[in-house]
């Protein structure tokens, strides 16, 4: 069954993280709201709830989900061969609309999707956000649309493409932004700006002098 809980007051909130994250332990998806938009989020370390996530989407393997971090030092536990020039990014824009591509660490027990040995690592700037990634780890968390549609900025656009798919839903009220976080892939060379977003090239040359912008 469904449930959705209003997170403006302090009851609903309390009771929708604690619902939320019993959902993601049973392998469930629950939506929540980010720094950007709304996102649909599962347990990243259980295969078959990541699986159900990007059914629910209606997205491929090919388009693997990315990952959310409530903390800065949850990125040493997941990727490895991360260059030095990383931490300043991290200290710069984490938290904040920016993730990271690197190689994920081979033991790491988990099937995003077809990520060829890398992984997208995030860690968001809203505090609902942040407070259930503290209680249920790192997940898998991509935008909470149908694959096509716009990326909900509310919990009704969110719930209305996804319906009972999702087990919990934390109304957060509206997102700051439509615009996604900028993607910069580290595990090249060179860095590459795979997508455009709420932090700019010029930005982010600052801190990657020798940064290329992919297509």
């Amino acid at each position: 069954m469904t449930r959705r809980f209003d997170c403006a007051v302090a009851s609903g909130r309390r009771e929708g993280l604690a619902e939320a994250a019993a959902a993601v332990s049973r392998g469930e998806l629950v939506v929540l709201p980010t720094d950007t938009v709304y996102g649909i989020g599962a347990d990243a370390f259980d295969p078959a709830a990541v699986a159900g996530l990007l059914r629910a989407k209606g997205r491929g393997r090919h388009m693997p989900s990315p990952v959310l971090v409530a903390s800065a030092d949850a990125l040493s536990d997941l990727v490895t061969e991360l260059p030095d020039r990383a931490a300043a990014l991290v200290e710069a824009f984490w938290p904040g609309a920016l993730t990271l591509v690197a190689a994920h660490r081979p033991t790491l027990d988990w099937d995003l999707g077809e990520t060829h040995g890398t992984v997208a690592v995030r860690m968001p700037a809203h505090p609902l956000a942040l407070e259930l990634l503290a209680l249920t780890g790192p997940m898998a968390v991509s935008s909470a649309n149908l694959t096509g549609h716009p990326s909900p900025q509310d919990c009704d656009a969110a719930q209305e493409m996804l319906g009972d798919s999702v087990a919990v839903y934390l109304d957060g009220g509206p997102t700051p932004a439509a615009v996604p976080s900028s993607i910069v892939d580290l595990t090249g060379d060179t860095p590459v700006l795979r997508r455009a977003g709420a932090i700019g090239a010029e930005e982010l040359r600052r801190y990657l002098p020798d940064l290329t912008e992919a297509g």
